[in-house]
């Protein structure tokens, strides 16, 4: 069994290889030629050919992190297809590999899969995607978020602030801070605006060029107002780089620890956190896809062949990657604007291809 368990990984991984060598290819094309327009639109401010392939061979984690459940299904059906048109197939059941055990092999090696996929996604890609955003900001233009910049709400004892930035520097600064802060009763007691902000270890941001108001809110004072200018000011809070991160930058590009003290600050701040969570639970199953994948390849190699029907095969499990892709988005917009279960909304791809699998395994498989 070892020497089954050795030829069929090795088959797998080496055509797994290939498919996600041949799809990076691709969607580095792709990008590259994209970022030869910027090359030309900022020369003047230092963008070159080198800096953009380093920035698109930033964006290869993110693109692995997506391909890697279709590149498994489609890496294990050509295997299968293979093995069972050439009768190689035929040869391994005669040698005691049942259904079973082969199932069992493809799973321990899906399981490979999917610590792989997650490690990918919660780590590389994450800080692979923000070092690629920088890169770009420091000789393009800052991170911004439409005309209105990104908003985060922060409560304190006395009330409640409402902050506002408008766009994320290349060395990790912030810019076009506003800070508004209103008392218990929702009267608005100070406007604070900087040029830029900084976000220090101590839970404070540190203040640049600030031009602070305070309103008078107390019966009796009322059309009272103060201003002032520092060239520093210290404003304690507990919104950190993450926080300020996930507004500006897409969910997707967060690990899922920080996603989770994300999600649990939006809910503390009365704030609606569905977008949040539904990626969060994305985070979660997503990896797992690569099990069910390998489940669905797994009856191809108990199909009967004609001399080259493999390849309808092939492109058969091609679109079916294609497709739980597509469904794994739509079910995430869906969720969002429905207003569905987050972990439902995350997870419903992987039971609707789960369900597919297993119909198919019990079928061709186990009947036949």
């Amino acid at each position: 069994m070892k020497t089954l368990r050795k030829l069929l990984y090795g088959e797998v991984l080496r055509a797994i290889g290939f498919v996600v060598l041949g799809f990076l290819s691709l969607f580095f094309f792709f990008d590259f030629v994209d970022e030869v327009k910027a090359v030309g639109q900022y020369a003047g401010a230092g963008y070159s050919l080198v800096r953009a392939l380093l920035y698109v061979l930033l964006l290869i984690p993110g693109h692995l992190y997506e391909l890697m459940p279709i590149a498994v299904l489609i890496g294990t059906i050509y295997v299968m297809a293979r093995l069972a048109q050439s009768s190689e197939y035929t040869i391994l059941r005669t040698s005691g590999l049942d259904p079973w055990r082969a199932l069992k092999m493809l799973l321990t090696l899906g399981l490979a899969f999917v610590m792989l996929t997650f490690a990918i996604g919660d780590y590389a890609s994450p800080a692979a995607d923000r070092a690629a955003q920088l890169l770009k900001a420091r000789y393009t233009q800052d991170i911004s978020v439409g005309q209105t910049g990104a908003w985060l709400k922060e409560k304190h004892p006395q009330g409640s602030y409402a902050v506002n930035v408008g766009q994320l520097a290349a060395d990790g600064n912030l810019r076009k801070v506003r800070i508004f802060e209103f008392d218990n009763r929702g009267f608005l007691a100070s406007m604070t605006q900087a040029n830029s902000a900084s976000i220090q270890d101590d839970d404070s941001w540190l203040l640049f060029e600030a031009n602070r108001t305070e309103f008078a809110t107390q019966p009796g004072a009322a059309g009272q107002i103060e201003r002032a200018t520092q060239p520093s000011l210290r404003w304690p809070n507990s919104i950190s780089a993450e926080m300020v991160s996930a507004a500006l930058l897409k969910p997707e590009r967060m690990n899922t620890v920080d996603l989770f003290q994300y999600i649990q600050h939006l809910h503390a701040n009365a704030q609606t956190a569905q977008r949040y969570e539904i990626e969060f639970w994305r985070k979660v199953f997503y990896p797992l896809s690569c099990l069910v994948m390998v489940v669905l390849a797994l009856p191809f190699a108990y199909l009967h062949f004609r001399s080259g029907g493999i390849t309808s095969y092939v492109f058969g499990g091609v679109m079916a990657g294609i497709s739980f892709f597509l469904l794994n988005n739509v079910f995430g917009y869906m969720g969002n604007l429905r207003n569905w279960e987050p972990w439902l909304a995350a997870a419903l791809p992987g039971l609707i291809y789960s369900m597919l699998s297993l119909t198919a395994f019990s079928w061709l498989v186990l009947r036949r």
